[in-house]
């Protein structure tokens, strides 16, 4: 058999090419129903452990950055503001730097980074993001005295940033202080809703494939 030698330019496509398809299938899709936290864990239960190691480390109830994570993402991992459009067909940038499932932006994920020693923390990763979450609400309760379970006013925080908040400039934009409200409504079904499966989430998968 006549053996085909395929040029070294083209292996070094066809591998790159390669890689990226299987880095994009290592991409969690977002939950299908979101409006349900349990559904949410039990579709990706590894998201628990590690929303309930954060819970642990910064010491905020799972039901808040998960509910500000579905306003700011809808848990997509690679959510990033929509692109700008100079005469309706020219792109000349995004709002913000905003990205991943916390929409940090690139200077605030940075100072997490630093203050956290997570240098190897990337924002499309679940762990990391609920991680920075955590952060912020630590670090929100800590300069603005606003409480862990105060959904409302850590949005507004997490929104505006703390110097922001502590201007006001929330004050009069009616719309944010509305889905700050959502946001906070939504942090207290998640809460209620967690309590009556928690304990199903914190079981072992042997534990679960001995008895369901």
């Amino acid at each position: 058999m006549k053996k085909v030698q395929i040029p070294h330019k083209h292996v070094k496509n066809i591998v790159l090419l390669s890689l990226a398809a299987v880095l994009s299938g290592c991409s969690t899709p977002p939950p299908e129903n979101t409006s349900d936290i349990c559904e949410i864990f039990r579709e990706n239960r590894s998201w628990y452990h590690e929303a309930a190691a954060a819970s642990e480390k910064w010491g905020m109830p799972i039901s808040l950055p998960m509910s500000i994570m579905y306003q700011e993402s809808s848990f997509k991992h690679n959510a990033r503001p929509p692109m700008r459009w100079f005469i309706g067909f020219i792109p000349y940038g995004r709002g913000s730097s905003a990205y991943g499932y916390s929409q940090a932006k690139t200077v605030t994920w940075d100072e997490y980074v630093k203050e956290a020693d997570r240098f190897w923390a990337s924002r499309d990763d679940f762990a990391d993001a609920i991680d920075f979450m955590g952060w912020y609400i630590d670090k929100t309760h800590r300069l603005n005295k606003v409480s862990k379970w105060d959904g409302y006013h850590q949005y507004l925080n997490y929104h505006e940033g703390w110097g922001g908040y502590r201007r006001g400039s929330y004050k009069n934009k009616a719309w944010l202080l509305s889905v700050a409200r959502r946001v906070d409504n939504r942090a207290k079904i998640y809460s209620a809703q967690l309590k009556k499966c928690e304990k199903e989430l914190q079981r072992s998968w042997l534990w679960r494939l001995f008895f369901g």
